[in-house]
């Protein structure tokens, strides 16, 4: 877990000792007639909404020339909110800078890795390491908080939106300039660098920290460095830091009451932003997430709040925004079925959001996002959106003991490491048809399906106590975590990982004497050579189960070890696909193929039950029904579109509705 030197929360204008769960969205009335700003206060206070986040894309509109501020329009919004007891979160309005600033210092647009400057026109369009941003970003912040730092409706501070989320990459002369101070500061030396790059292979071999690029695109159908690929993306992380840090240090100079966030944005592909590494830098975290379709868009959406839980270190977090219903910007964007907005929304508290909120307010009549919905949707409050926003209001009121309750962490974990993230999906591997994230995902599906509780932790944090820990394509492995993996075993710990796990260091260079190179005696197996499969080929094992996307070459090296599963088909039958070795009271086992999650179910029931984790869950209710702990609370959640009989833990009589979420006190023994 993350660690936060200076946690605070929402601080609220009124009755800031109440417990409380937050509830509300971002609000743009920028976008609406005056007259149409006490309807949205009067149906606000009628759905319960007690914060919005204000003000996010507000920049053209707050300074509409250089050197001119029009704040008036804002005054007016922030009395009319405080006077309806209702919270703001102020953005510092510095995600899209305004057309008169990027018409006079297009020096700020980012360039793409094939040499093109991008246009304004959309958002989010401009350089993290640009200078001249910079000056004009900080100036619009400290007008903003010397205009509203004292102002009685303040909770919060909301810095810029989503970043990275469509400019985390650039590739112009200001970011090769810090690209080269960050890589200075990392290695020291350029020979630190010619040895961390590798770059003996191809004459890569620098002289001069100012021949130093970043990754642009290269010759046609060529690999740039991978090591400089992956400090990138180091960098390109760090440099959206420095931004955050930037506007940070300034709130807290003017406004040093005001709690400070950001709103990440964590869910499905996006790894841009190493967050576990952000965490610190903020008062409270705060996550946007987004239900993504498909056949585990429900498990996804667990998986990232449990994440970003774990990233939170335990404490409260914010959900800035998720959807009432369809969203804009997927290829078929469906309406949520009944019930889907509350469970939603309660699988985040139940794993330790106490701030509910969405995008938006009020569904835009105009522009990109007005066919994404919102609280009130163009149907207005005699609508079933309204009607469902209105009861969630009610119903998290009703849940406000909730409020500042800790998780409860489960017995096994999901190792999250975002350097494999970033490096094992990198080109000139044995395939590219590997994604990190859905084998950690089908790895969460199969402990849903199992009615077992685990936590999804980042690889840096703290978890060594729990009794089982998965690490999925664990591809990037510094000796460091090597050794605590090790000592985890060593110490009676239940290690299972999978193929492309261990065979890297920190600089992407190989761990020598065969794979999986720095788990190798661990596990007590040795590979020679990988062996990924076509889209059109499988895997047949002797389970039962069917492999997919790779195989492993698997060489049995110690006596200890014991084989799970044999591949029983093609050029690997009789090789051991499924491994698993005990030294002493721990266990290191292996997985060698993609076996997706219903092969992993009964593989994973066999490995916990040697484990000692054992389900929560009555029998009857594993699989249809996912369980989380807040403190006394336990929050059982339809994973089904049927009802489903919970008496057994939530008393006689007692039917969970389908898409439905019920909160009942936790069984003491």
């Amino acid at each position: 877990m993350s660690h936060h030197p200076r946690h605070r929360w929402l601080r609220w204008p009124s009755e800031p000792d109440r417990p409380r769960l937050a509830f509300g969205a971002d609000y743009n009335p920028e976008q609406w007639p005056r007259e149409v700003w006490r309807d949205d206060v009067r149906a606000m206070r009628t759905a319960g909404v007690n914060i919005v986040s204000l003000a996010i894309f507000s920049w053209a509109r707050i300074q509409p020339r250089a050197g001119v501020w029009d704040f008036d329009w804002l005054d007016e919004v922030m009395e009319l909110l405080h006077g309806h007891d209702i919270a703001v979160d102020l953005a510092t309005a510095t995600a899209s800078p305004p057309p008169w600033l990027t018409a006079a210092h297009p020096e700020i647009l980012p360039v793409d890795r094939d040499g093109h400057t991008r246009w304004p026109g959309a958002r989010q369009h401009w350089r993290p390491t640009s200078p001249v941003f910079r000056e004009h970003a900080l100036a619009l912040v400290r007008a903003l908080a010397e205009r509203y730092g004292a102002h009685p409706a303040m909770a919060a501070w909301h810095i810029n939106n989503e970043l990275g989320c469509h400019n985390a990459y650039d590739y112009s002369d200001d970011a090769a300039r810090a690209f080269r101070l960050w890589l200075r500061q990392r290695y020291g030396t350029v020979d630190g660098l010619n040895d961390a790059w590798a770059t003996t292979f191809w004459s890569q071999r620098f002289s001069d920290w100012e021949q130093v690029l970043p990754p642009r695109l290269a010759a046609p159908g060529s690999f740039p460095n991978p090591t400089q690929q992956l400090d990138f993306k180091r960098f390109s992380s760090d440099a959206l830091r420095e931004h955050l840090r930037a506007e940070r240090d300034l709130l807290r100079a003017l406004t040093p009451d005001l709690p400070v966030t950001t709103n990440f944005l964590l869910m499905g592909d996006g790894n841009t932003v190493n967050y576990p590494e952000w965490a610190a830098e903020l008062d409270f975290v705060a996550n946007d997430h987004y239900r993504l379709p498909g056949p585990q868009g429900r498990d996804e959406l667990s998986f990232s709040a449990n994440l970003i839980g774990n990233i939170a270190g335990g404490l409260p977090w914010y959900l800035m925004e998720h959807s009432t219903s369809a969203v804009n910007w997927q290829p078929v964007n469906k309406a949520k079925l009944p019930g889907e907005l509350a469970r939603d929304s309660l699988t985040h508290v139940a794993h330790g959001a106490d701030a509910v909120c969405f995008f938006q307010w009020r569904q835009s009549a105009g522009g990109a996002e007005k066919y994404h919905s919102a609280m009130i949707p163009h149907a207005g409050e005699d609508s079933a959106v309204f009607r469902s926003v209105t009861e969630l209001g009610a119903t998290l009121r009703d849940l406000a003991a909730v409020a500042g309750t800790p998780r409860e962490p489960a017995r096994a974990a999901i190792l999250f490491d975002w350097d494999s993230w970033w490096a094992a999906e990198q080109d000139s591997h044995p395939s590219d048809r590997l994604r990190y994230r859905q084998e950690a995902l089908d790895w969460y599906t199969a402990f849903l399906e199992l009615g077992l509780r685990a936590d999804v932790v980042p690889a840096g944090g703290a978890w060594e106590r729990y009794e089982l820990v998965v690490a999925p394509v664990l591809y990037v492995m510094p000796a460091a975590l090597s050794q605590r993996l090790h000592a985890y075993v060593g110490a009676g710990g239940h290690l299972v990982t999978t193929y492309f796990s261990g065979i890297v260091d920190e600089h992407e260079h190989v761990w020598l004497g065969g794979y999986p190179g720095a788990l190798r005696d661990l596990l007590g197996i040795r590979i020679e050579e990988f062996a990924p499969l076509h889209d059109d080929e499988t895997a047949e094992l002797d389970d039962g189960s069917t492999g997919t996307l790779w195989t492993d070459r698997i060489d049995v090296v110690d006596p200890a070890v014991e084989v799970l599963a044999r591949y029983k088909t093609g050029e690997m039958a009789g090789r051991a696909a499924i491994t698993r070795r005990a030294p002493g009271p721990g266990s290191a086992s292996y997985v060698s193929t993609r076996l997706g999650p219903a092969g992993l179910i009964p593989l994973l029931a066999g490995l916990a039950a040697r484990a000692g984790v054992t389900s929560e869950l009555p029998a009857a209710l594993r699989g249809q029904v996912e369980l989380a702990v807040r403190g006394p609370h336990r929050f059982l959640i339809n994973r089904t579109d049927r009802e489903v009989d919970v008496s057994a833990v939530a008393g006689p009589g007692s039917a969970l509705a389908p898409r439905a979420v019920l909160v009942v006190p936790q069984a003491r023994s």
